[in-house]
């Protein structure tokens, strides 16, 4: 056997080789200097400044969420609730965690009145958040948490409920389903009403349930109560009286205002069709529109008032001066206007009491037409009254300059400008306060308004009032207006409608008046569009609206009578007419 040689490594030079001294130390601090670079910050961040590492920490569990706050009450004038917040639940789910079983599923669908397939659908939807079924009632919501499935979770928020239903329906508006003003007084006064939410600290799971109230950050800033210039008794009458017109005369649509005639303040305001705000599943936009605000339409003879008032103001007539209007025709330039039928020579008084489009005109053109013009700005036509109300109309009044002589003609009695009903109504504000118009309110005032502005003397207005007080009477043409007790001054409008830039055959019949004509308290302002049923003039139409509404709020705010009553009332309906007096009902 062989002798084996021994096996030697240093044959390789490089191994040969003695490495520095000072490497290995250098190695050696320089890990050591690591390390305690490392031990120092782990001591810096965790004794010295451990913010960084908490707030990684709490957003892992830690949630600031908002506190909502409640939104402040609407009521009338007397304290009865209008509208009101209520607590209601929404049901919400995380996907990724709503493992349901198909009989679950089956159950919570039933609860949620959806079908399986849609539940299943949002369940799948690979969201981290989906909203199965928001407002629900407190009832349903307990029976749903009591299946306790994984990953479906509640929360509350809050329902806004109208006790008056449809109504208040226009006057109101409503809320969506964030609890937000939409419409109405709701939109309009919504930095009111809603407050301000806070926000507090949580501790969630995983699964988004909180365990831990940690503390308030801001505490939620209740929505403030608004206390409207309504009144809820007056409110229903106006609504009831509109309903029933509406359905006598299978009209399209209708509204009416009450006024207070001190103070400026809205006491009703009713529109129709209406709707149900607390169920608005089959809403259409014909039911959402607030016509006494939002619609313009053309007057009619309303307008012949404040055109027999500026000619009395100005000394160009007197009550007692003679207007001839025979034949019943007239000719401007290449158009033509008439009278219903031939009147003859007529007084001033009697233009107003009988109506006459001629012996309006022939008053009006005694004007220039920026004197015209004057006096509808002044009666704040052709702008919105600017209460803040959505959707407000301010009508249509050309520029004086613009007016050919037909025009200004066919304005002396409400034809060739628009306005809404409220503009109408508040106008005739300069009727019932000796010749002032006052800015009107939507809420309850504390005091009578500053002053207004003057558009007639007291003495003019008082020669007004006469003369509108002769058009309820025997002779005038709206004699259904008349309210039992009481004396009441008004004037009728009956106005064709402008569809396609064309006058058709459908009118628009309006009525608005004041009582008592001793001293006004109120102004009551109707009008009904496309009656199709039971005529069409405003005696006969708008007349009998405006006397029940007027007859019944001076009942209700304790107005004394300053009329007696005469047997031939007693001896039929408030307001009905005699066939001969509706023969003489015109425009």
């Amino acid at each position: 056997m062989s002798k084996q040689r021994p096996v030697t490594f240093n044959h390789n030079p490089l191994l040969k080789r003695e490495l520095p001294a000072w490497r290995p130390r250098f190695v050696l601090l320089a890990l050591l200097g690591c390390s305690l670079a490392l031990v120092g910050r782990a001591a810096y961040l965790q004794g010295i400044n451990n913010a960084f590492l908490q707030a990684k920490g709490e957003s892992r569990y830690a949630r600031v969420i908002e506190v909502p706050a409640t939104r402040g009450r609407i009521t009338d004038r007397n304290g009865d609730m209008l509208a009101v917040s209520t607590p209601v639940r929404s049901v919400w789910a995380i996907p990724a965690d709503a493992k349901l079983e198909p009989a679950d599923a089956r159950r919570l669908a039933a609860l949620l009145e959806m079908n399986v397939a849609e539940l299943n659908d949002r369940l799948s939807s690979g969201r981290d958040f989906v909203y199965l079924k928001r407002q629900l009632s407190p009832d349903l919501a307990e029976r749903i948490a009591a299946l306790k499935l994984p990953g479906i979770h509640q929360q509350q928020e809050y329902r806004r409920y109208y006790p008056g239903g449809e109504v208040t329906a226009h006057m109101l508006g409503f809320t969506g389903v964030e609890d937000k003003g939409q419409e109405g007084i709701e939109l309009a006064y919504e930095k009111i009403l809603a407050g301000a939410p806070g926000s507090r600290r949580v501790i969630k799971d995983r699964r988004g349930q909180i365990v831990e109230d940690v503390e308030s950050i801001r505490p939620p800033r209740e929505g403030e109560d608004v206390v409207l210039s309504m009144d809820g008794k007056i409110q229903y009458l106006a609504y009831t009286a509109l309903r029933d017109a509406m359905q006598e005369h299978k009209a399209k649509a209708g509204a009416a205002v009450v006024l207070d005639a001190r103070t400026g303040e809205v006491l009703a305001l009713a529109n129709a069709p209406t709707y149900n705000p607390n169920n608005r599943s089959n809403l259409t936009g014909a039911q959402l529109r607030n016509r006494a605000f939002t619609d313009a339409f053309e007057p009619g003879s309303v307008m012949k008032p404040f055109i027999v008032g500026m000619a009395l103001e100005r000394g160009k007539v007197k009550p007692t001066t003679v207007v001839d209007t025979a034949p019943g025709r007239m000719t401007i330039g290449t158009a033509t206007i008439s009278d219903s039928h031939r009147m003859g020579a007529l007084t001033v008084a009697e233009v107003i009491q009988k109506s006459s489009n001629i012996g309006t005109v022939k008053i009006a053109l005694q004007f220039t037409p920026d004197e015209m013009w004057h006096l509808f700005e002044q009666l704040g036509f052709g702008a919105p009254l600017n209460l803040g109300f959505p959707g407000e109309t301010g009508g249509r009044v050309r520029p004086a300059k613009t007016w050919r002589p037909i025009e200004q003609a066919t304005m002396s009695y409400g034809h060739g400008i628009s306005m809404s009903l409220i503009q109408i109504a508040r106008a005739y504000m300069v009727f019932a306060r000796d010749g002032e118009l006052i800015p009107l309110s939507l809420t309850k005032l504390d005091g009578l308004p500053s002053n207004g502005r003057r558009v007639f003397s007291p003495q003019t207005v008082k020669e007004m009032r006469a003369m509108l007080e002769t058009v309820t009477e025997a002779g005038g043409t709206a004699t259904r207006a008349n309210v039992a007790g009481y004396r009441v001054g008004g004037k009728t409008g009956t106005a064709l409608k402008i569809e396609g830039g064309v006058y058709t055959k459908k009118y628009v019949a309006s009525f608005v008046g004041f009582a008592p004509a001793s001293n006004p308290r109120l102004v009551v302002a109707v009008m009904i569009d496309e009656p199709t049923a039971g005529g069409y003039y405003a005696g006969t139409v708008a007349g009998p609206v405006f006397s029940r509404i007027m007859e019944g709020s001076l009942r209700t705010l304790g107005i004394a009578p300053d009329k007696p009553l005469a047997p031939l009332q007693l001896a039929r309906k408030p307001g009905e007419a005699t066939p001969a007096t509706q023969a003489r009902e015109n425009m």
